[in-house]
C-alpha cells in the first residue's frame, strides 16, 4: 500500500513559478511510476507529467512542455513538479498518482494511488 500527500500549492501571478512536491510512504516507492495529474472545475482530470521508477524516462503533456519539470528521489520517496512560466489555465487541483508499471503511463486509470490534491491557482 502506498499513501501519497501533496504539497506547496497556491497562488501565484501569471509567469511566476511554484514547485509542488509529493511524499509517499511505503517501502516499494521504487517499484511504481509517478505521475501528477490535474482537474480543473467542470473538467475531467488530465494528465501533466509522469516519471518512470527509476526517473530515467519522463513525459510531459503538450500543454506544459518546456515549463514543467518533473523529478523523484527515490531514496526520500518524494516526487516534485517544478512549474514555471505559469498562465492562469494551469490553474487546477493537482494530483500525485502511483501506478504499478514499468513504463510511464499517461492514463489515469492505470494508475492505483492518488493523494488528496493540492490547489493552484495561477492569477492573471
Amino acid at each position: 500500500q502506498v499513501q501519497l500527500v501533496e504539497s506547496g500549492g497556491g497562488l501565484v501571478q501569471a509567469g511566476g513559478s511554484l514547485r509542488l512536491s509529493c511524499a509517499a510512504s511505503g517501502r516499494t516507492f521504487s517499484t511504481y511510476a509517478m505521475g501528477w495529474f490535474r482537474q480543473a472545475p467542470g473538467k475531467e482530470r488530465e494528465f501533466v507529467a509522469v516519471i518512470s521508477r527509476s526517473g530515467g524516462w519522463t513525459s510531459y503533456a503538450d500543454p506544459v512542455k518546456g515549463r514543467f519539470t518533473i523529478s523523484r528521489d527515490n531514496a526520500k520517496k518524494t516526487v516534485d513538479l517544478q512549474m514555471n512560466s505559469l498562465k492562469p489555465e494551469d490553474t487546477a487541483v493537482y494530483y500525485c498518482g502511483a501506478a504499478l508499471a514499468a513504463y510511464t503511463p499517461s492514463y489515469s486509470g492505470e494508475y492505483d494511488y492518488w493523494g488528496q490534491g493540492t490547489q493552484v491557482t495561477v492569477s492573471s
